[in-house]
């Protein structure tokens, strides 16, 4: 038997080591290492730089050893629906050379129904999918047989699930798993994450984690940074959002490459800057293209595969190209504006150069000025292969509802065998035998709260001790809602004949009339109507029109950006830092000493001025603008606890304003202990109105336990009565549940997630710990000036602002 074993690895070894040969490849030791543990039957984490061929150091072995069609052998999981292509088309590379008569095929939401019947019918040996489509899958009646014969779960990208509630999901789908098919093999893919072990530890469960590997790749991927800066340091602004005062720069870029991807950080951005290039060169029309999540399937579609065919010179395009998907031809890439965070710059790089050993070229534009300081920290931390971690999330008891209808829509489950199961995930290893009992009420009675309600008796128990969901409309309206990204309702916007544009908020068309222009998917549209939640829309010729926004849109810098940007900053004061990014900013940082002050390390900076407007306190934690937000509230109400006024706040990454008709009384603050973390969550209560921040996220909450639904295909609920139904129930649950598992979640959810309370902490301690530095500069500083147009930005038109701006700015000189 030992001897069959061994024969059977060495096969595997050899026909991988064939195929590779076949393509004039020769395989690096971390894929000859993933081969033999994934032959040997282990499970394992492989991390390798983009382009280096991990999706072979797990395909290959997986196809090669797999044995005789009939049925699903390796389930590839992929967080995005852009990826799937690239895996089915390495997939069908070496199905080709194994011939061994396996199929590949995708399912996600833009499979047709016809292919989805037909994989009803019989799966292909690999199926490669996203964690809702899988989960939609465990909700069909068979689950067992269908996946008792899966030899490999892969989960692509592992690092872009990490940390979020569809990584929750793969865990819970992966716990199952393992009980349907015997000798399964886990394996996690991914390019750029800081916590390995936690993050293999965390993929396998308890109950493998300890034997689980993490296979590293020793190869190092060059990254060549450029950022894209004007001849002059006076050309660039000293604040700003879009950065198209460098256009001609980024356009330079693209001409001189033959592909060429421009990133933003939003979808509004992507849609301004495609319109300024096109604009401002006419003659790049139809060499230049727009990808973002919103717009039609079809144009995605056909921006990708025109892309890879080399038929484009370059895609403006958001955070719906960071994954691995396969454009061989891209040369360069574009990133505008702080991307906030090293791995999200490093994968972005990657993009480019997106084969073994070649170099990545990443262009960075700042869209002001204090920008290039991002820059050069980020700079510094890729040199230092410095890299964020991604924390998993634990009890996400919503997610674990979902599961659990999930399974009763299905074959049903077992009480006491889930529970096994389910405990066996990282995510709820903690849970209590209370907990569980609570998480079974929910979904059978409603719970205590509501008990007395039929609509939430979704799942019952049947005599042989199976629960199940038996109510047909139930059932239907469970699988319309399986996943855990919820956003808000969505908006289709189509052409007169029909065809479809994309999708824009609710909020936003709610804003418009007939006639309104806009400028969407890269065109400038007409609204004609709106009918239920379909926007008819026709072309225009009119040379202006809103943008549509999209909630969410700006990033917080990661703990690693904000360290790294404070230890740079402090470097360039001692002298220790030089790169060209420093070099060009060195007469705006020059400034800011000239005018009030350079903190360096242990110090925190503080500005006192007094204009026109009123009485101004600026403050530089430098630790990213969801801090400062909380921050600048804590400080505003203790100040107010001293002596009685009110403030008007604003913030960004570098630090955040106070602005008060009244004098700041900032040297009592200090004596009564501005920054100390004592009685901080009832001081952040007070300030931020905590029940009204967790009302809000428990709407999220409610939709994915199923307690809301958001309507059919077609027919959605509008966001004002999802918010209305889920506060009726947030409220019910504070007079008559208070310590209901999904009331508790949204309150821990509030202050982990939306104000970071952990790091807040750590801020302010290090903040009470400081130096404190307070000057009173005359003019606004070059720190200060962006904060005040931000400011500003909210409340004047933009001829208003550019007017407002150019008297600061001859103020300041």
């Amino acid at each position: 038997m030992m001897n069959a074993d061994s024969d059977s690895r060495q096969h595997v070894l050899d026909a991988a080591g064939q195929f590779f040969e076949s393509r004039g490849w020769s395989p690096f030791p971390f894929q000859l290492d993933a081969w033999k543990c994934f032959a040997g039957g282990g499970d394992a984490l492989v991390n390798a730089p983009t382009g280096s061929g991990k999706t072979y150091s797990v395909l290959a072995p997986a196809v090669m050893g797999g044995g005789k069609p009939g049925g699903l052998r390796v389930l590839w999981i992929t967080p995005i629906r852009a990826l799937a292509k690239e895996i089915q088309g390495s997939a069908q590379r070496i199905l080709e050379f194994a011939d061994n008569g396996w199929e590949c095929g995708v399912r996600t939401g833009d499979t047709p129904s016809s292919e989805k019947q037909r994989q009803d019918r019989r799966l292909p040996e690999i199926l490669i999918t996203t964690p809702e489509s899988l989960h939609v899958l465990l909700a069909k009646k068979g689950g067992e047989k269908r996946f008792g014969g899966l030899q490999a779960l892969v989960v692509d990208e592992w690092h872009d699930l990490l940390g979020t509630k569809r990584g929750v999901q793969m865990e819970l789908a992966a716990s199952v798993l393992k009980t349907w098919a015997s000798g399964l093999k886990i394996w996690g893919i991914s390019a750029t994450i800081g916590n390995l072990e936690e993050a293999m530890e965390t993929l396998l469960g308890e109950d493998r984690k300890l034997k689980g590997r993490v296979i590293r790749a020793d190869i190092e991927k060059r990254i060549q940074i450029q950022s894209v800066m004007p001849a002059q340091f006076e050309k660039l602004p000293w604040a700003g959002h879009l950065g198209v005062q460098l256009l001609d720069r980024v356009v330079e870029v693209v001409r001189s490459h033959e592909s060429t991807l421009i990133f933003t950080n939003t979808r509004s951005q992507s849609e301004i800057w495609y319109q300024k290039i096109l604009d401002a060169h006419p003659d790049l029309a139809g060499a230049i293209a727009l990808h973002h999540g919103s717009i039609s399937k079809e144009l995605r579609f056909w921006v990708e595969d025109a892309l890879h065919d080399g038929l484009l010179k370059a895609v403006v395009c958001t955070s719906s190209l960071d994954l691995g998907v396969d454009f061989r031809p891209v040369q360069a890439i574009v990133q505008i504006g702080g991307p906030k965070g090293v791995a999200r710059f490093v994968q972005r790089a990657g993009r480019s150069g997106h084969q073994p050993g070649a170099e990545s070229r990443i262009h960075f534009l700042p869209t002001f000025g204090l920008e290039l300081l991002e820059a050069a920290a980020l700079r510094s931390a890729v040199e230092a292969g410095e890299i964020e971690p991604r924390r998993p999330m634990v009890r996400v008891f919503d997610v674990l509802i979902q599961f659990l209808c999930t399974l009763a829509v299905g074959d049903g489950f077992r009480k006491e065998e889930l529970e096994k199961r389910v405990l066996t995930t990282h995510a709820f290893s903690s849970m209590n035998e209370a907990e569980w009992a609570d998480v079974i009420a929910m979904v059978t009675t409603g719970g205590r709260a509501f008990a007395a309600y039929d609509e939430f008796r979704r799942v019952q128990r049947d005599s042989d001790g199976v629960f199940r969901i038996v109510d047909r409309r139930a059932a239907r309206r469970h699988r319309m809602s399986i996943g855990t990204i919820v956003g808000d309702t969505m908006m289709a916007v189509k052409w007169r004949a029909g065809g479809l544009v994309g999708h824009v908020e609710e909020y936003f068309v709610g804003g418009m009339s007939p006639g309104d222009v806009f400028w969407f998917g890269g065109r400038c549209l007409e609204l004609i109507r709106v009918k239920g939640f379909v926007a008819t829309v026709k072309p225009s010729k009119s040379p202006k029109g809103r943008i549509p926004t999209w909630q969410g849109g700006r990033l917080p810098w990661t703990s690693m950006v904000s360290q790294t940007l404070r230890r740079t900053l402090d470097d360039y004061a001692h002298g220790r830092a030089h790169s060209p990014e420093l070099e060009r900013i060195s007469p705006m940082l020059d400034l800011q000493v000239e005018r009030s002050h350079l903190p360096v390390s242990g110090e925190v900076l503080m500005e006192v001025m007094e204009t026109r407007e009123g009485h101004h306190l600026f403050v530089y934690p430098m630790e990213g603008r969801l801090v400062h937000e909380g921050v600048a509230a804590l400080m505003a109400y203790r100040m107010s606890l001293i002596r009685p006024m009110t403030f008007s706040m604003a913030y960004n990454d570098y630090g955040f304003e106070l602005l008060s008709d009244q004098p700041i009384p900032i040297e009592e603050a200090f004596d009564s202990d501005l920054f100390s973390t004592a009685h901080l969550m009832d001081d952040l209560e007070a300030t931020v109105n905590g029940a009204e921040l967790a009302k809000r996220q428990f709407r999220d909450i409610a939709v994915i336990a199923g307690l809301v639904f958001r309507g059919f295909p077609g027919q959605p609920v509008p966001d004002r009565h999802l918010q209305g139904s889920s506060s009726l129930l947030f409220d019910v649950l504070a007079d008559h549940d208070p310590v209901n598992l999904l009331y508790r979640q949204s309150f821990d959810e509030m202050t982990h997630h939306l104000i970071e309370l952990d790091r807040l902490r750590a801020v302010l301690d290090r903040l009470n710990a400081g130096k404190w530095v307070i000057t009173h500069p005359e003019a606004p500083t070059p720190f200060a000036f962006p904060i005040l147009v931000d400011r500003l930005r909210s409340s004047l038109t933009s001829e208003a602002l550019e007017s407002r701006i150019r008297k600061m700015s001859r103020a300041g000189n």
